[in-house]
């Protein structure tokens, strides 16, 4: 494959000879649910009222895209680091050096039925004269690039945002089609504690709307709503402007709160805006928690996503801190549906969670970067490799997109 042919400068190496750590700010060790918590979420009737949760919200006659396994695709993958320039070098894994290609050669095959691989061509003919906005955090950007660079085997887009924007506009204007990157983290109103410094904890107003992109999702035809890892990182939370309580906080006085409390607030508040926006002739996903495959300790203990190869079905579990993040989403998503049937709104479930969860070979781990002479780097086993196996996630959204025309008619 051409992708490890990439031509890079000679690095010069680092001086000094003290060994540090390479600072990684971007999330930090999620919690553990208790021992107690556990064994209660794994009864069998605990276990029954989830999986009624989910084929509730699953929301959709035709068969389950997102139950089944990976299977080998020899023809994968299907553009290069090469071939496509909107790869961040933090997932540019071929050029970063990673040995192995194997992972790129599976494909996600359903249970039930068949799920078509990406087409460009068809993919554009759907959207024509239509816009779709990706609201979240780094992973979701991760999505929306994957899809320009499965995109480009077609056509570039125009590319109008600013470099210093974390908000992203792209326009196809062959098909006047565009797509839009709305930067929301915690998809709620947030304010920095630090204005300089983003790894300081921010203050979450929770019942707050966060306006960047609530304000501008009316008029799209799509959004693929998500967030995560963003959620276990130091912050102060805000109820009716106070402060009610924090996560990872020095203060003796103030409540001590898990993430799990904002991530349920915060998708109600977020899904509250998506209903208060009343735009029936939308279609809003969530795009579900995507499990990050840390190995061996925590990301800053060694931790590491060294496999080459996916899961079976049945040597993985969904479980811990995963399992909860997945099942808040999940009922939030059925109290958001059933408010917004009222008015005729639609919003779907992206399933993303079962079969990532059986993708630990599909992280950069350290193929995100250079190595660099006496610096200990952490591993990314959170965002994937371009391409690798989030490229599937655009072969979920084009067969969902074609299914919302198909009720239409």
């Amino acid at each position: 494959m051409a992708a490890h042919s990439e031509k890079v400068g000679r690095r010069r190496p680092e001086r000094g000879r003290r060994k540090k750590s390479k600072r990684y700010p971007t999330y930090l060790a999620p919690p553990k649910v208790s021992e107690e918590k556990m064994k209660r979420l794994s009864t069998s009737s605990n276990n029954n009222d989830r999986s009624m949760v989910r084929s509730e919200v699953l929301d959709y006659e035709n068969c389950d895209l997102f139950s089944g396994e990976w299977v080998p695709n020899p023809e994968g993958p299907y553009y290069t680091n090469m071939t496509c320039n909107a790869i961040q070098e933090h997932q540019n894994c071929m050029r970063f050096g990673r040995p192995d290609e194997g992972f790129l050669k599976w494909k996600w095959k359903p249970d039930s039925c068949e799920l078509p691989l990406f087409d460009p061509d068809q993919f554009l003919e759907l959207v024509r004269g239509k816009s779709l906005a990706f609201v979240g955090d780094s992973v979701a950007r991760n999505h929306m690039q994957s899809l320009i660079c499965l995109l480009s085997r077609a056509v570039y887009p125009l590319d109008l945002s600013d470099a210093t924007d974390q908000n992203k506009r792209y326009e196809y204007t062959d098909y006047n089609f565009n797509i839009s990157m709305f930067w929301a983290p915690y998809l709620v109103k947030t304010e920095k504690t630090n204005p300089n410094d983003v790894t300081r904890p921010f203050k979450l107003f929770l019942d707050e709307f966060d306006e960047n992109w609530t304000t501008k999702i009316q008029d799209f035809d799509y959004v693929i709503i998500s967030a995560g890892h963003w959620f276990f990182r130091p912050t102060y939370f805000y109820l009716n402007d106070r402060l009610i309580g924090c996560l990872y906080c020095p203060e003796d006085n103030v409540s001590h709160l898990t993430s799990f409390f904002s991530y349920r607030r915060a998708f109600r508040t977020a899904f509250r805006a998506i209903n208060d926006a009343n735009n029936p002739n939308g279609v809003t996903f969530l795009r579900t928690f995507a499990p990050s495959h840390f190995e061996g300790g925590p990301w800053d203990k060694g931790g590491d996503c060294v496999r080459t190869r996916p899961f079976k079905r049945k040597e993985a579990v969904l479980e811990d801190y995963s399992l909860e993040m997945y099942m808040i989403q999940l009922e939030e998503l059925r109290i958001a549906q059933k408010a917004g049937r009222r008015n005729g709104l639609k919003i779907r479930l992206f399933d993303a969670t079962k079969p990532m969860s059986l993708r630990p070979d599909g992280h950069p781990s350290k193929y995100g970067h250079w190595p660099v002479e006496n610096v200990t780097s952490v591993s990314d086993c959170v965002h994937w490799c371009l391409p690798g196996p989030i490229d599937s996630w655009n072969d979920f959204l084009q067969e969902l997109m074609k299914r919302e025309i198909q009720n239409d008619r």
